[in-house]
């Protein structure tokens, strides 16, 4: 059975033109179908316009800016009158291209391991973020390197257990400052 490369090419050829035959209509079939139901496949996307981990169907503060913290309800979090819960945000920055923490904001990663200690259940979340400028060949490594940089200083320091700190790190689409100056 020695078929040639050509001839198998024809035949695709064929088919496909075939094919496209099939599925075209006629003004007169149109015509017929017009006044026809048709059933179509419906997919429910769940978006979360605001990118604050909430979805719009269960966020009852939409528009909320993404780097605002947020309780379960999509809303801004604050302090809560039940003394075993609690809300506190910390923020790091870093020089750029480094993972490594800035001696400045120790006093606040201590004020932070001190309160995890103190309620033995809270669980921390912490973001990790880059800017454009070091996305060029970091891609989201940079990011994760200093919140995972964080998160070991706590287990390290307050033998804080591992599951109770969540980790997200993002690339430079999703920046905590805007980077349109040198400062940011």
């Amino acid at each position: 059975m020695n078929i040639q490369l050509s001839s198998i090419v024809t035949i695709m050829v064929s088919a496909l033109a075939l094919m496209g035959c099939q599925t075209a209509l006629q003004k007169s079939e149109l015509d017929n179908q017009a006044g026809r139901t048709l059933n179509m496949l419906t997919i429910l996307v769940n978006l979360d316009s605001d990118g604050d981990r909430v979805v719009d169907s269960l966020d009852e503060c939409p528009g909320t800016p993404w780097n605002v913290v947020v309780d379960e309800r999509g809303c801004p979090a604050s302090l809560l009158p039940d003394e075993s819960t609690f809300t506190m945000e910390t923020r790091a920055f870093y020089q750029e291209n480094s993972s490594e923490i800035k001696s400045q904001y120790y006093e606040e990663l201590n004020r932070l391991g001190e309160r995890l200690q103190q309620h033995p259940d809270a669980i921390s979340i912490m973001d990790g973020h880059i800017s454009k400028r070091e996305d060029y060949k970091t891609n989201q490594t940079l990011s994760k390197n200093r919140v995972e940089g964080i998160k070991n200083y706590l287990i390290l320091k307050y033998q804080i257990d591992p599951n109770r700190i969540k980790t997200f790190y993002y690339g430079s689409d999703r920046p905590i400052a805007s980077d349109d100056n040198t400062e940011n």
